[in-house]
Parts: structure tokens; C-alpha cells; sequence
């Protein structure tokens, strides 16, 4: 039950900071408007997306699009829970990683239920070269998703270490036997 509790309070957090930094966007910068942060690298620019992630599905009729992105969020919740509930919990990486992700989705979840769109202010580019907007949940899904990819490596490989580590052990224990 702690485990869970770890992961609801990270993604709480996560989602307060998302809803937060989008409502404080949302009530003092314009819309399309463009403050620079760091010249010719990073500007807060107040953008809307209304599909999915890099603007996936913009173009698609709001009646199909918006219910389409609800339930694949739900859906990603749902198996985000169920993922939690096979985490051992001492894994409090994979654990954060679990929440940072699942504070994300709501928080993008929350923006497509209230307005059919989410508020994206992020705004990174250098020598022309643009990433598109993106916001607080979007920033700690990717990075979920990263500690999840890495963890995802090293615990193959250390499990591939246990099995080479045993083997030889089994193969003298079988020699005895016969």
C-alpha cells in the first residue's frame, strides 16, 4: 500500500505543478504570445494543442479526436495503476517514474476534458531548429518514460548477470546428482 501512496503523491504533485504553471499561462500571457527567456534558445510562448503529443490528431474532427485522446489517456492511467501493482517497492525509481508519468497524463487529461485542447508553453529552439511546445506533464512523462527505458536496460542485464551467475552452480549441483 506505500508503494501506491509514493506513486499518488508524486503524481499529485506532478499534476498541481502542471495545472498551476498552465493556469498562470493561461491568466497573464496571450494567447500565441512570446517571451524570451534565453535569445535564440528558450521563450515562454503561449500555444494550444489540440491534438496529441507533437500536435498528433490536430487535424482530425473534434468529435472524434477529443473522445479518441480521452480514452487513450484513461486508458494509459488504467495500465499505469496496474504497472504500479507489480513494481517491487523497494524500486522507488521505477516507482517515481511511474507517478511523474501518471501526474502527466491526468494533468493532459484534465486540459482535454475542460477546454478539448492543452495549453503548451515551453518553447525550445536553436539555430532554426524548433522542438515543438510542450508543458510541465509533458517534461515529466518524457522523463518517465526515460528513467523507465534505462531501468528497462539495466534490469535486463542484471538479470541476465543473476542467470549467468547461477548456472554454473546449477551445472555442478546436476553433475553431483548423477
Amino acid at each position: 500500500m506505500r508503494k501506491y501512496s509514493f506513486v499518488l503523491s508524486v503524481a499529485a504533485i506532478v499534476l498541481v505543478l502542471d495545472q498551476v504553471t498552465k493556469w498562470y499561462i493561461r491568466r497573464t500571457v496571450g494567447l500565441y504570445e512570446s517571451i524570451v527567456v534565453l535569445d535564440s534558445f528558450f521563450h515562454i510562448t503561449h500555444v494550444r494543442n489540440a491534438g496529441g503529443a507533437f500536435s498528433l490528431f490536430a487535424g482530425a474532427p473534434s468529435a472524434l479526436r477529443l473522445p479518441f485522446l480521452v480514452l487513450v489517456s484513461i486508458a494509459a492511467v488504467a495500465a499505469l495503476l496496474v504497472f504500479v501493482r507489480r513494481v517491487e517497492p523497494q524500486h522507488r525509481l521505477l516507482l517515481f517514474a511511474l507517478g511523474a508519468i501518471l501526474g502527466g497524463a491526468v494533468g493532459n487529461l484534465v486540459d482535454r476534458v475542460m477546454s478539448g485542447e492543452v495549453t503548451d508553453f515551453l518553447d525550445f529552439h536553436w539555430r532554426g531548429w524548433y522542438w515543438p511546445a510542450f508543458n510541465v506533464a509533458d517534461s515529466f512523462i518524457s522523463t518517465g518514460m526515460v528513467i523507465l527505458l534505462l531501468y528497462s536496460l539495466f534490469e535486463r542485464d542484471e538479470r541476465v548477470e543473476n542467470q549467468q551467475a547461477s548456472t554454473p552452480g546449477r551445472e555442478a549441483h546436476s553433475k553431483q546428482l548423477h
